[in-house]
């Protein structure tokens, strides 16, 4: 991502090149400025409707980015298409079940993202089918295309069963209860694996990056919506 802009502002690209910079530009930052935010959202929300109110009283069931944006994450996005927001405070002990009801908090954000996904790649499937052909009609077919394949990065992202992400939520449900809080202590430190990990992927050509994956969910996916359409 941040080659392209740089190509984009030493001119190298084509105009038909920098059109599709500049949607893909806009696409990424409806995922900073709205995605994000709904994620979060999600989370606080699920988490007072298992009593936890903790969240929603600190603000977070809101849509205003800035309650959520964190500097390191949103660098991440523009750096590498994924990346995190300020997370949203839990107190599990306000949870019936604490260990369920932290899995269904944390699970909800990344499938409050492949809701956003499904609903984009639907909305770009009727411009593919029903719109006349226009410059308009592309650019917003590919805007929605690249905010479904986004969102779903974003759900695979914090699906990855590693402390602090969601899905780590899942592993941790099925835990004896001494190495459930024990690995809660040291979560914050984890975040140096991911790194890590995001770093090796990135470089090794026979793993599917998390973007090669969204992009054949998006790409299947729109295939069977349009099957459906015609």
């Amino acid at each position: 991502m941040i080659f392209t802009l740089l190509q984009l502002l030493t001119g190298d690209l084509t105009r038909s090149q920098i059109a599709s910079v500049l949607v893909l530009l806009a696409a990424l930052l409806f995922v900073m400025f709205v995605s994000m935010p709904v994620h979060e959202s999600a989370h606080a929300f699920a988490a007072s409707l298992m009593g936890d109110p903790t969240g929603k009283l600190k603000g977070r069931i809101t849509l205003n980015p800035f309650a959520h944006l964190t500097l390191p994450g949103t660098l991440m996005m523009l750096f590498l298409g994924f990346g995190y927001a300020r997370p949203v405070p839990v107190n599990i002990m306000n949870f019936k079940n604490r260990k369920v009801g932290f899995a269904l908090t944390s699970l909800a954000g990344p499938l409050s993202n492949v809701i956003m996904a499904v609903l984009s790649v639907l909305v770009s499937a009727f411009i593919h089918r029903f719109a006349d052909p226009s410059m308009a009609a592309s650019v917003f077919y590919m805007f929605f295309i690249y905010v479904a394949e986004y969102n779903f990065v974003l759900a695979l992202f914090n699906m990855i069963p590693i402390p602090p992400l969601d899905g780590s939520r899942l592993v941790t449900l099925v835990l004896p209860d001494k190495y459930y809080y024990k690995l809660l202590q040291y979560e914050r430190y984890f975040i140096y694996i991911i790194f890590a990990l995001s770093f090796i992927v990135n470089r090794i050509d026979f793993i599917p990056s998390l973007s090669d994956i969204a992009f054949m969910a998006v790409n299947g996916l729109e295939n069977m919506l349009l099957n459906i359409l015609m």
